[in-house]
């Protein structure tokens, strides 16, 4: 049996970035779930889990830049480019 302990896996307590958004671990942001409950239920969601969709973001990314990018601008070099 494959198990874990969700006490073990609480995710740290939110920080509000503004008032729609929250983030709990670096780079890693998320609606805020006060706007979603009256609409969805929410589920506690153990920090691995979060940390797993997070890499596997940051991998699917790093493939799309592999496979299509010719090059890659940060953001800040394109909101240079739009003043």
């Amino acid at each position: 049996m494959i198990g874990f302990r969700l006490a073990a896996q609480r995710p740290p307590d939110a920080q509000k970035v503004n008032s729609e958004v929250v983030m709990r671990f670096e780079h890693v942001y998320e609606v805020n779930p006060e706007l979603m409950t009256e609409h969805i239920q929410q589920h506690d969601f153990p920090a691995w889990e979060t940390k797993r969709i997070g890499a596997a973001r940051w991998d699917h990314l790093d493939w799309m830049h592999d496979h299509w990018a010719d090059q890659q601008i940060s953001g800040e070099e394109l909101m240079g480019e739009a003043d």
